[in-house]
């Protein structure tokens, strides 16, 4: 007789035995140079900065602002959340594909109640004996199972119930524990569909971190933009105030014929430049703080807005170059693309072994009695032991099709693995071409600031001692609010360049719980 102890140890030794139907996996090679380039108008090689990967934000980010508001960010943006319940959802997927690979037991009980002598009997299957008894009185009784009893005051022998004309009514209790079609996952079917829902789920959590990184990126540039704007609007009101002084001079020479109208015109022209200058980044600010209260989730209080954007330091100012392109595959989105291949790759075995015979057990370990005292009482347990086997003999080529199916999605999710990874490469190659050069723009720019404003003031003398006329000293204030522009302008690219460097190189997981990732639940 099979007792519960040898069942389990078939059960687990068929289950040891079984095979595994999916391809081995191998990280696709990267279509892409063995290291991040340098030389020409990439920066060199710095031996002593920090590696952004295992920097954490608040070390990148210098400006208490900027990390308050960061911060803000992290706790309220919405995007953020959506990232964060798709992980606990990829988890409760991954549970229920996991519950799989053991057997749901289910205990139940019963009690039957009935005056139909057959249905009882067909019910109890047997399990009671007949015997015979003596008494005075006549009567008969029909014992549920093989046997019968006589007398009145007598009683029945055996298990079963015995019914005499006296009573029609009888009764019955069963306790049962065991399961129902648990598959035995000779071909790794269910294992392959449990890995498949396993790598689904790190995927979300690398979707997660990504989520989380480029958040922190898109804060700090709108925060930075903002600032710049600060200071765009300051040069705009400065300017302003400089053409209306020349504005009322060139009007009020115009009035005593000293000056043409045209040179009152073009100071007019200057003028309202810088008016509309100011009106468009009054509108530009507001849409700033639209766009840092939706990235941030939350009204920004203005104790945490920038007064300006300045030289910059709002970041570090080193960030490391030079180093092996083996760095992108830690970036979580790289990582996501490669868990989703994996999955891939198993649900190529699970649609193998699906071409496979499929073998499942049921079992049921339990008691039965007439009376609820005798549930548990000696000769009266029961069990059963039903193994089923099924396979698939024609399909009209379903299963081959559930296999080509699997191979293609594998084949995509190899291509996309490798986009990630060239996507990767390309944006810190843009990044750090831009890093190379920035620095001798914002020389060139402040020169130009300087050049420009001595030029100012000469032209400015010259007019007034009457040697130029007004259109040259215009033409200086122009420039000089042009390159004014211009060096703000500049120095925002500077600083959004650090940030995406920051973030193309998989920087901002320093305090993401990276000791609590890739563990599965």
């Amino acid at each position: 007789m099979l007792n519960s102890r040898n069942a389990a140890t078939v059960l687990v030794a068929g289950a040891l035995a079984g095979c595994n139907l999916a391809p081995t996996y191998v990280r696709p090679l990267g279509e892409v140079p063995a290291a991040l380039p340098q030389g020409g108008v990439f920066p060199a090689a710095a031996s002593d900065a920090p590696d952004v990967s295992k920097t954490g934000w608040r070390t990148f980010f210098t400006d208490e602002r900027l990390r308050g508001t960061i911060a803000l960010g992290l706790e309220n943006n919405r995007d953020l959340r959506i990232a964060a319940a798709n992980v606990l959802q990829a988890r409760a997927q991954y549970r229920i594909s996991r519950a799989d690979l053991v057997p749901s037991t289910v205990l139940s009980g019963s009690g039957t109640y009935t005056n139909n002598i057959q249905g009882a009997a067909g019910a109890l299957g047997g399990a009671a004996g007949g015997g015979t008894g003596t008494g005075t009185g006549t009567g008969t009784g029909t014992g549920v199972g093989a046997g019968t009893g006589t007398g009145g005051s007598g009683s029945t022998g055996g298990v079963g119930a015995g019914v005499g004309s006296s009573s029609s009514n009888l009764e019955f209790y069963s306790v049962n524990a065991g399961f129902s079609a648990f598959e035995l996952d000779l071909f790794g079917r269910v294992r392959n569909l449990n890995r498949a829902a396993l790598e689904q789920y790190f995927a979300t959590q690398e979707a997660q971190r990504s989520t989380r990184i480029s958040l922190i990126a898109e804060i700090a540039t709108a925060w930075l933009t903002y600032a710049s704007d600060q200071d765009q609007l300051r040069i705009s009101q400065d300017s302003l105030r400089s053409f209306e002084q020349s504005l009322a001079l060139t009007r009020a020479q115009f009035r005593i014929g000293v000056a043409s109208e045209l040179e009152a015109r073009q100071a007019e022209t200057s003028y309202q430049a810088a008016r509309n200058d100011i009106a468009v980044l009054r509108t530009r600010l507001a849409q700033d703080k639209n766009a840092l209260d939706l990235l941030v989730g939350a009204p920004l209080s203005a104790d945490l807005l920038p007064a300006g954007l300045g030289s910059g330091g709002a970041a570090m100012e080193t960030l490391p170059v030079g180093i092996s392109s083996d760095v992108l595959l830690s970036r979580p989105d790289v990582l996501q693309a490669e868990h989703q291949l994996i999955a891939q790759n198993a649900n190529i075995g699970a649609a193998r072994a699906a071409m496979f015979p499929r073998i499942s057990l049921t079992a049921t370990l339990g008691t039965i009695s007439t009376a609820l005292s005798g549930l548990f009482a000696g000769g009266s347990f029961t069990y059963t032991g039903a193994p089923a086997v099924s396979l698939p003999l024609f399909d009209g080529g379903r299963l081959r099709g559930g296999v080509d199916a699997a191979r293609a999605q594998q084949q995509a999710a190899v291509s996309t693995y490798e986009r990630a990874v060239q996507t990767a490469f390309r944006e810190v190659a843009d990044a750090l071409a831009q890093r190379g050069t920035i620095d001798e723009q914002i020389s060139a720019q402040t020169a130009r600031v300087e050049a420009a404003s001595v030029a100012l003031k000469i032209s400015d003398a010259r007019y007034r001692a009457g040697v130029e006329s007004f259109l040259t000293t215009l033409d200086s204030q122009r420039v000089a609010y042009a390159a004014q522009q211009q060096l703000v302008t500049t120095r925002l690219n500077r600083e959004s360049n650090l940030v995406e460097l920051y973030r193309s190189l998989g920087g901002g997981t320093g305090e993401s719980g990276e000791a609590d990732r890739r563990q599965a639940p």
